[in-house]
């Protein structure tokens, strides 16, 4: 990253004026008005932008010269030209020949709803039917607003652009303001017969019940877009998009880890001692026969491999892995415990000689 003083032409010591004079010549010389077409000069722009972002601000400015690195969210994030010209000279100010941002269509809202599945569901994949509450076009006037058989008119204040043009000075000069008309609030066109069933909306709030289709391998969390399934647009400009939501509920069977699932199994010491027949569940209700070795110590895990979820539109699967659970009895007869005291006995161990509860202290 190159240094901001460097990029700037400043020393370090420079006061916060030296650096908005400084800014404001190579602003002049890089602004994208002045060099029509030129991608170095509008590069340039962009670096002499960031470093004014840092070094005019006292606290970015004290922290860039602790040797911290950063970017602004507005630069790092792939920002277009006319959002940083907004950054630093306003929303819809254009520079030397005018340079201009319209007013946004009113692309309609996103929308959101929740998708509840068991384990053995995400597993498998779904299709699940849901149901929420949208506007949707209007069928009396195919959401254009007007009554049927009419048409809106164009707007007299502005032309039909949507947009009204004030002159105003900066530090850079005469810089050009465009806001949105406040007749036709952008449009352009003014709706004089309004259609009586969406008030000329374009829309009407109504119920909505469609069919998603969820595929396997989903995790808690994961969110499913829906293109254009959301809100739509007023007067018939595009609508937004459907996110499902997935919730999973917990399995008591598996801890879900990724792609992997993770179960527990509890042993008792003999078989621990001389292995054992098991029957581990999967995903989906199925059974499989597993060999415990003898000698199986606490905490070993045996993974089977591709026993786990499918991975998310890809190929595969992940895989179950089996950790054993090694459980001291705590309620033993008198002929359990003598066994016990004689195995240990055997092995050089010294065990209690009575089974009641002895104080470790005191």
């Amino acid at each position: 990253m190159a240094d901001y003083y460097d990029v700037l032409g400043v020393s370090r010591d420079a006061t916060t004026d030296d650096i908005k004079r400084r800014f404001r010549v190579l602003a002049r010389e890089t602004h994208p008005d002045a060099n029509p077409g030129d991608s170095a000069a509008e590069t340039r722009f962009r670096e002499i932008a960031q470093a004014y972002e840092v070094l005019s601000d006292p606290g970015k400015r004290a922290a860039y010269d602790r040797g911290e690195r950063f970017g602004t969210d507005l630069f790092t994030s792939g920002a277009t030209l006319e959002e940083i010209l907004a950054q630093f000279f306003g929303a819809g100010v254009g520079g030397f020949g005018g340079f201009t941002t319209r007013p946004a269509r009113r692309q309609g809202r996103d929308l959101a709803v929740t998708v509840d599945l068991t384990l053995d569901e995400a597993a498998t994949g779904v299709v699940r039917e849901v149901t929420y509450r949208s506007a949707v076009t209007c069928a009396a006037c195919a959401g254009a607003g007007s009554a049927p058989g009419r048409s809106p008119t164009r707007c007299g204040s502005c032309g039909g652009t949507g947009q009204m043009r004030v002159a105003r000075s900066t530090f850079l000069g005469s810089m050009m303001t465009v806001t949105e008309c406040s007749t036709c609030s952008g449009w352009g066109e003014v709706i004089t017969d309004r259609c009586p069933a969406c008030a000329g909306r374009g829309r009407v709030d109504d119920t909505i019940t469609i069919t998603i289709d969820i595929p396997a391998g989903v995790d808690h969390g994961t969110r499913l877009r829906l293109g254009g399934r959301g809100e739509p647009g007023e007067r018939r400009t595009p609508a937004g998009d459907l996110y499902a939501a997935v919730r999973i509920a917990p399995d008591e069977r598996f801890e879900r880890r990724g792609d992997d699932l993770h179960h527990h199994v509890r042993l008792g010491l003999a078989e621990a001692a001389l292995g054992a027949d098991l029957k581990v569940p999967l995903v989906g209700g199925e059974l499989l026969d597993v060999e415990i070795p003898a000698g199986t110590q606490p905490g070993t895990v045996f993974r089977i491999d591709r026993q786990g979820m499918p991975r998310l539109r890809r190929r595969g699967r992940g895989d179950l892995l089996v950790e054993v659970q090694v459980v001291v009895p705590t309620d033993l007869t008198e002929e359990q415990a003598e066994a016990i005291r004689h195995y240990g006995e055997l092995h050089g161990e010294n065990p209690a000689a009575s089974r009641k509860k002895r104080r470790l202290f005191g």
